[in-house]
């Protein structure tokens, strides 16, 4: 049978203080001793980022922690029944685990960035797929909201229906005729 361990006595408010105080020095000594201290669980390709780089690794343990809060918050209102909490918790979790992997592999696999997801990414073509038959054959395929280097600029949607043919003198889709509905309410 284990041997059961004594639990600590509680430690005063000067004591923690005096704690927390080695324990600083001790990171200190160590961080000078090891320039990639606290980043061995950091990939090598993201730990040279700059300070004010979106994706700094500093910046990414900070939206962490904010999304566990959350994702706590989220959980304490799935126990209140609140509609759309569950899913809620989902995303939060799920982008924590982005994050995660992020930090462990460097890339960035999640559609958004940010503290609270605020930011999307913005996809950019690297080579483009062209139409091989119909009328667009030869054509490169565009899909909205891109950015395409041989253009220089982001694809819209004025671009594509401007392509498209679509102008803003297009005559309004025929509603339907509510004769039937309207004699059927006489009888």
């Amino acid at each position: 049978m284990p041997k059961k361990r004594k639990p600590r006595k509680p430690m005063s408010k000067e004591q923690k203080a005096a704690a927390v105080e080695r324990l600083k020095k001790a990171r200190a000594v160590r961080a000078e001793k090891n320039p990639d201290y606290g980043l061995s669980n950091v990939n090598e390709c993201i730990r040279n980022l700059p300070e004010d780089h979106w994706r700094h690794p500093k910046r990414v343990k900070k939206w962490i922690k904010t999304q566990k809060d959350l994702a706590k918050e989220a959980r304490a209102q799935v126990r209140q029944k609140i509609k759309g909490s569950l899913a809620q918790v989902a995303i939060h979790e799920g982008y924590i685990k982005n994050m995660q992997k992020y930090l462990r592999d460097g890339d960035w696999i999640d559609d958004f960035y940010g503290e609270n997801q605020q930011h999307k990414i913005l996809k950019r073509c690297t080579a483009l797929a062209y139409h091989w038959y119909g009328s667009k054959k030869g054509q490169p395929k565009r899909d909205i909201g891109t950015f395409y280097p041989d253009m220089g600029c982001v694809y819209t949607k004025e671009m594509f229906e401007e392509e498209m043919g679509y102008g803003n003198d297009r005559e309004e889709v025929s509603k339907r005729n509510k004769g039937a509905v309207a004699r059927k309410g006489r009888k």
